[in-house]
C-alpha cells in the first residue's frame, strides 16, 4: 500500500540527508585544492546531489537537479539538497529546464512532465508531452543515449534533444528515425503541442543553449565510439534557423566520415561543427554566460562540461570549456577553463562534470555526477 503523501514528506528530509551522505562517501575522494581555475577565480562544493546531471536555476534562486536514476532533487540557496516530489515516480529524469512564469519541466526518457508551482516546492504538475508519446516506445527501451536535455528558447517553444540508441544505426532504422525525430531536437509549444524536429543529423546532444545576441541555438553532440583514440572529434554546433541538418550518420564527428557509410553520398547543404573537441571527451552541457561577476571577456561566452572518456586509451575531459565568439556571432577560440577531476598521471577520474549553470549573483555551477556534488566557481579578483 501506498504511503501517505504527509509520510513522504516527513521521510524526505531523512531520505536526503541519506542519500547525500552516500554520495559524500564518493565526494571524500575528491580533493577540491586539486581542481584548477583561472587566476581570481575560485571552486568550492556548493551541495551534495546524488548523481546529479542537469541544472536548472529558479526564479527564487533553488537549483532543481535530474539524474539518470528515479528522483530530481531541489537545492536551496544555503546549498541543503532535498528531493523533489518524492511521490512522483520519475524515469531518467535527466533533463530539467524552466519556463516563463517559472514552471519547471522535466524531460524523462519518453514523456515531459511540467511543475508550475516548483519554486514553490509544490509537486503538483501535468504531463505536456504523456508517457510514451516522446519517441517510439520500442526504441525508448534502450539504455543508450536516454537522457534528454531541454530549454525554453527566445521563441517560448520548448526544445528537447533526443539521441538515437546505437554507436551507428542501422540503414533499415534510419527513415523511422527520419520521420520521429530520434538523434534531432524537437521542438514543442509549451503546452506539448506543435510537434516538430527542428534539427537532425545529430547522434546524441545532452546540452543546448540560445545565444541571448542573436537567438541561435547552439549544442554539443557526443560523436562516434570506437574509431580510434583520436577520432572522431566531439562538436560544438551553431543551429541559425529549422532545419539544419548537422550529418550523423554520414559524418561520425566533425568532417570524419563513419566506416557504415563511407560510400553513401551525404545530404546537400549539411552544417558542420563550430568547434571540433578533443576526441571521447563526451561533451555535454552548455550555457551562455549572461552574468556580471566574471571578468568582461566571459560575458557572452559559452561554458561546457566534457564528461570524460569511457574508451580511450588514455582518458581525457573531465573539465570545463570556454568557448569566446566573434562580434558576427560563430565561434572564435574555445579553452580549458577548470580541471583537475581527472588524474592524469594515475589515469583515474576524481570527479566527471556533466551540466553547467548560472546563479543569480554570476557565480557557475557545475555538476558532476560520479563525485555526487554540484561545484561553485566564484570570481573573487585579481
Amino acid at each position: 500500500m501506498r504511503a501517505p503523501r504527509s509520510i513522504h514528506r516527513l521521510l524526505a528530509p531523512a531520505l536526503a540527508f541519506l542519500l547525500a551522505w552516500s554520495a559524500g562517501a564518493r565526494a571524500q575522494d575528491v580533493d577540491p585544492s586539486r581542481l584548477r581555475v583561472p587566476p581570481g577565480f575560485a571552486i568550492a562544493i556548493y551541495a551534495h546531489v546524488p548523481g546529479a546531471r542537469s541544472l536548472a536555476v529558479g526564479p527564487g534562486g533553488i537549483v532543481f537537479v535530474g539524474t539518470r536514476e528515479a528522483h530530481v532533487y531541489a537545492v536551496t540557496p544555503d546549498g541543503r539538497a532535498q528531493v523533489f516530489a518524492p511521490d512522483v515516480t520519475f524515469h531518467d529524469p535527466n533533463g530539467v529546464c524552466f519556463g516563463p512564469g517559472g514552471t519547471l519541466y522535466v524531460a524523462e526518457r519518453n514523456r515531459i512532465r511540467a511543475f508550475p508551482r516548483a519554486n514553490a516546492l509544490d509537486p503538483a504538475f501535468h504531463d505536456v508531452v504523456p508517457e510514451g508519446a516522446l519517441i517510439p516506445p520500442d526504441e525508448a527501451r534502450s539504455g543508450n543515449h536516454a537522457a534528454r536535455y531541454c530549454r525554453v528558447g527566445p521563441d517560448g517553444g520548448l526544445f528537447v534533444a533526443v539521441g538515437q540508441p546505437y554507436n551507428v544505426p542501422p540503414r533499415e532504422k534510419l527513415a523511422l528515425y527520419a520521420r520521429v525525430g530520434m538523434g534531432a531536437i524537437l521542438r514543442f509549444t509549451r503546452d506539448g503541442h506543435g510537434r516538430t524536429i527542428y534539427a537532425s543529423g545529430i547522434r546524441n546532444s545532452v546540452g543546448l543553449d540560445f545565444n541571448p545576441h542573436d537567438g541561435t541555438l547552439w549544442f554539443t553532440d557526443n560523436q562516434v565510439d570506437m574509431m580510434g583514440d583520436d577520432i572522431p572529434p566531439g562538436e560544438l554546433n551553431r543551429a541559425t534557423h529549422a532545419g539544419q541538418n548537422f550529418g550523423f550518420p554520414w559524418y561520425g564527428g566533425g568532417h570524419t566520415r563513419t566506416h557504415e557509410y563511407a560510400d553513401d553520398t551525404p545530404p546537400p547543404d549539411l552544417v558542420f561543427p563550430q568547434v571540433e573537441m578533443i576526441a571521447h571527451a563526451a561533451d555535454l552541457g552548455m550555457i551562455f554566460y549572461r552574468g556580471h561577476q566574471f571578468p568582461p571577456a566571459y560575458r557572452g561566452a559559452i561554458f561546457s562540461a566534457q564528461h570524460g572518456s569511457w574508451n580511450r586509451t588514455v582518458p581525457v575531459g573531465a573539465r570545463v570549456m570556454v568557448t569566446f565568439l566573434h562580434r558576427d556571432g560563430t565561434a572564435a577560440s574555445t579553452q580549458v577553463f577548470a580541471d583537475g577531476w581527472l588524474d592524469a598521471t594515475a589515469h583515474r577520474y576524481m570527479g566527471r562534470p556533466v551540466d553547467v549553470a548560472m546563479l543569480r549573483d554570476g557565480s557557475l555551477l557545475v555538476s558532476d555526477d560520479y563525485a555526487g556534488l554540484i561545484w561553485r566557481i566564484t570570481y573573487r579578483g585579481s
